[in-house]
């Protein structure tokens, strides 16, 4: 949980309490409006410009003569960027709001000017019963859970409390008193409780049902777009249910067809236990997701005490985002405290033989997806690692590569043909709203085998007649007229069409819906066209301008009202199915468009896309794959600043989330373009090339990274100064890279140059000055100048805990190096005590296989070893090699000290022949990554020695 605060010096201040004790803190409640302060706002100080930081002034002024210090608002606490969080916010909102000491309720619609005394009530009592935050779903909790509620005018103007105004409130409300009075809900009855929300207004109508999942006591998945009577059935199935549900999707009415599948997936998985794992596989659009999901609810409806789980497996962040729902849902100790691997807790949770009967399904585990994940060169296996192997555990695939079926689910397959003409004449007939007539009929019976027979087309084909009101023989003669206007009078847009839909004249449906959306609504085509350019999955909607929120609105639902996108209201965000984006793409090229559409879309990514600063992180790791599949378009050699801009910015967000081969392409692209653009001398330029050189040093590659950075430094010397502060960042890198070669007396030579100069332009604390404080540590560390090395690192470690935070990525860096020195002058207990700090920390900030993780780990290792505890360095080292060989190279030094580190350990316990293949390892690898004479080359010949020693072969 964060919480807000002002600083002495006046400024807003954002703490994360998460895994500590919560200090005691007030709560608003309120009604979004316009120009809300969010999360990021907090972080870049831009809040001072929005209107709502009046909401926040007014809470801070209340909280503080409430003698609060603390204070939460919903628009900026939570960060929205982060789906994970996003989502444990929703399921916590209840808990938050009745452990706050003070709610209080800001009312825009109620006047009361200062003049006006309190008990003046009839002067304001009829604006305040006519207040719309009495008729809104989510305020209902906000009344129910705080024990203290205020209400405050729209000028601030205290009100009363729901004690002093119970009656007043139960009137309007119909909340018993007793409610009110903050007692246990446990007295009355789920009806009871269910009838509180009667009448209340929610914008999206299945809010009417989650807006109660607090008053309940009920955890259940969101799933926007099923309809508050889906959303009702859910609800009473999750209070009847003795075991979790969690399906983000609801049940298909339209449903139909697929029986002799289902039976065979109910025998193999649940009948006679053939297997526990399946696979679906078939090409986009024949209706995989949905067997799957119909087979979820059959396997509900039939077996009450089977836990069934679905998951997201279309990207990283959605299989850890379900991950996360799935170990929330069982209660799992640590799912919510980021210093575990949730998947790794949530499969030893699973192998328990008490977790009962499961059935987990993971939806779109395509091998492109997989990989672009990040899940290793083989996608599906290394996902497989991290399934349950309990026989208890039945688990459910849908995938369009064969190649990934056979590896997660073997030869346990079922392959999706096409649908059979009486199953689709079935799926039209539920999809369309009005019934047809028997000559109809025949007119349906053409429409289908025009259309293929394929699931997706019937969808969107019913959902045009639907929304225009027209006959089957209308849409036929206008599918008709757009076939002949694209593909059979375009050669070349039909060879660009995929063969996959093309056969099933998906392309032609897609865009009949498309050019009639041409005339309804111009601004809901230029989101289509902007879409297109970018990922197709959880577009945010803050990528389409519009007048007004009303409009972008009105937009989106004309889209959705043709089956185009799926929505995520709670996410702000938007969905393309696989197909329909190609499409989309494939019209744009073949009207000669793409490049503008592109362009636009850059451009409007580029004002979007947040600096790489940690605060920002969950902002660009959700935007950094729409900015990635934007700048992947080939721009014809076009210098604009907006695409440089883009790729830079992406560049920096790859190198911090520790994307080091990504981060370097982009980078090499960059410092060509603007060298182009700009000229070899330009700062701009000096710039691109100096961050060239430092994801050169991150992968290792020393040579080339000092090469950049003695030209970055020569040249920044030349047009700048030897003084300024560019200049003296150059200093600064070529100091780490040197440091790196074991360079030492030269690299501190830099370090104290790059020091002096920046305390002389910069305050003591400033960001620049702290590190390099900390990089001298590092060089005097690494020539036994162990004192001053600590001096330094406790200089830098204090600086910045007081401007960055105790669990910034760069104060982290600072307790692990301070951890690295204590352990050098054998204070072992507090080296550990730091290092266990900092790998908590970073597997929180960070990730579980970030390259500074990764490097905790090894430290913790480090010191581990050296107080004796020789099993526990062992499972560390291991750790570290496996993660530091994927997420680095084998070859990369980092890995290498892995290998060297691990012999050692090896070493001590007697383990010689493992032990000297690590050591051969390390010493092969050091002297071709580092030279024969470099030092960790040498303790690795040494360490090598010393183990053949053992083994009694001295002559070796």
């Amino acid at each position: 949980m964060r919480l807000l605060h002002y600083d002495m010096f006046g400024k807003l201040i954002l703490r994360d309490f998460s895994g500590k004790i919560t200090p005691p803190y007030a709560i608003l409640s309120h009604r979004w409006g316009e120009s809300e302060v969010l999360f990021e706002d907090i972080a870049n100080e831009s809040y001072k410009e929005k209107k709502g930081r009046r909401k926040i002034e007014f809470c801070a002024e209340q909280a503080a003569k409430d003698q609060l210090q603390y204070f939460w608002i919903d628009t900026c606490c939570i960060d929205r960027w982060n789906l994970s969080e996003l989502s444990r916010s929703i399921n916590s909102m209840f808990f938050w709001y009745k452990t706050a000491k003070k709610c209080y309720v800001f009312l825009p619609d109620v006047s009361v000017p200062a003049k006006t005394a309190v008990n003046q009530q009839k002067d304001w009592e009829v604006s305040l019963r006519a207040s719309e935050w009495f008729r809104r779903g989510w305020t209902l909790q906000e009344l129910i859970a705080p024990k203290s509620v205020e209400f405050f005018s729209s000028e601030g103007q205290y009100v009363g409390t729901k004690q002093s105004l119970e009656q007043l409130v139960h009137e309007v409300t119909g909340v018993p008193i007793e409610a009110l009075h903050s007692c246990s809900l446990d007295k009355f009855t789920i009806p009871q409780r269910i009838q509180w929300v009667k009448n209340r207004k929610t914008t999206e109508e299945e809010d009417v049902v989650y807006c109660l999942l607090g008053i309940l006591d009920i955890s259940m998945p969101t799933s926007y777009g099923e309809g508050s009577e889906k959303a009702w059935i859910r609800l009473y199935d999750e209070i009847n249910s003795s075991a979790p549900f969690i399906i983000p999707f609801s049940q298909n009415d339209n449903f139909v067809g697929y029986e002799s599948e289902l039976a065979v997936l109910e025998a193999m998985l649940f009948g006679n236990k053939q297997a526990t794992r399946m696979a679906i596989v078939g090409p986009g659009g024949t209706g995989k997701s949905q067997l799957a999901l119909e087979f979820a609810y059959r396997t509900r409806k039939r077996n009450k005490s089977c836990s069934i789980f679905w998951i997201d497996a279309s990207s990283i962040g959605g299989i850890h985002q379900s991950y996360a729902s799935i170990a929330q849902k069982l209660n799992i100790s640590g799912w919510n405290n980021g210093k575990t691997d949730v998947t790794q807790i949530l499969k030893s949770h699973l192998n328990k033989a008490d977790a009962g009967q499961l059935l987990l399904i993971f939806d779109n585990a395509d091998d492109d997806h997989l990989a672009s994940a990040g899940l290793s060169t083989e996608g599906a296996a290394s996902l497989a690692d991290h399934l349950p192997h309990s026989r208890m555990c039945s688990i459910l695939f849908t995938t369009t590569s064969s190649d990934a079926a056979k590896r997660l689910a073997f030869q346990n397959i079922i392959r999706l043909q096409q649908m059979t003409p009486d199953t689709a004449q079935s799926m039209l007939k539920r999809c369309l709203d009005a019934p047809l007539s028997r000559e109809e009929w025949l007119e349906a019976a053409l429409l289908l085998r025009e259309l293929g027979y394929l699931p997706l087309a019937i969808v969107q084909a019913a959902a045009y007649i639907n929304t225009q009101d027209i006959t089957l023989q209308d849409y036929r003669s206008q599918l008709a007229k757009q076939k002949e206007e694209t593909l059979y009078k375009d050669d070349d847009l039909k060879k660009n069409i995929s063969q996959e839909y093309t056969k099933n004249s998906f392309s032609t449906t897609t865009l009949l819906s498309v050019s009639q959306i041409h005339y309804e609504s111009p601004l809901a085509e230029e989101y289509l066209f902007l879409m297109a350019c970018v990922d197709r999955k959880d577009i945010s909607i803050e990528l389409l301008d519009a007048p007004s929120p009303r409009e972008r609105e009105t937009a989106v639902r004309t889209i959705n009202s043709y089956k185009l996108v799926t929505r995520r209201p709670a996410e702000s965000a938007l969905d393309f199915h696989r197909l329909v984006h190609r499409v989309l793409r494939d019209r744009l090229q073949h009207q000669g468009v793409l490049d503008r559409w592109i362009q636009t879309a850059i451009a409007k990514l580029a004002t979007l896309f947040p600096d790489d600063s940690h605060s920002n992180r969950s902002k660009w790791r959700r935007m950094l794959p729409h900015a990635m599949y934007a700048l992947s378009h080939s721009h014809g050699g076009q210098e604009d600043t907006e695409r440089i801009g883009l790729a830079w910015k992406c560049a920096e967000a790859l190198m911090s989330d520790g994307r080091y081969g990504e981060s370097e392409v982009l980078f090499v692209q960059v410092a060509k373009l603007r060298e182009r653009a700009l000229g070899l001398e330009h700062p701009e330029t000096l710039t691109s090339i100096s961050n060239l050189g430092l994801v050169l040093l991150r992968q290792g590659k020393y040579k080339e990274a000092e090469a950049m950075h003695r030209q970055a430094l020569q040249r920044h010397e030349k047009v700048l100064g030897a003084e300024h502060l560019n200049t003296l960042i150059s200093v600064n890198n070529l100091g780490l890279v040197l440091s790196r070669q074991g360079k030492f007396g030269e690299a501190e030579v830099m370090h104290r140059r790059a020091l002096q100069g920046r305390e002389r332009e910069l305050r003591e604390e400033h960001f620049d000055v702290l590190a390099s404080a900390n990089n001298l540590g590092l060089v005097l560390e690494r020539q036994e100048k162990y004192e001053e090395a600590a001096v330094m690192y406790q200089r830098a470690l204090r600086g910045r805990e007081k401007v960055l935070g105790v669990e910034h990525p760069d104060t982290l860096a600072s307790v692990n190096n301070l951890g690295s020195v204590l352990s050098r002058q054998g204070k072992y207990e507090k080296a550990e005590v730091m290092h266990r700090r900092a790998l908590r920390g970073r597997e929180k900030e960070l990730r579980e296989e970030h390259p500074n993780t990764l490097a905790s780990v090894n430290n913790l290792g480090l010191v581990l070893e050296k107080q004796g505890k020789c099993k526990e360095a062992e499972a560390l080292y291991r750790r570290a090699l496996q993660g530091r060989e994927k997420v680095l190279r084998p070859e990369h030094p980092d890995t290498l000290a892995s290998v060297n580190n691990l012999g050692s350990v090896l070493s001590r316990q007697g383990e010689y022949k493992e032990a000297e293949a690590m050591y051969r390892r390390a010493l092969k690898g050091r002297e071709k990554e580092l030279g024969e004479k470099h030092p960790h080359t040498l303790t690795s010949m040494v360490n090598l020695a010393s183990v053949l020693k053992a083994q009694g072969s001295a002559s070796r």
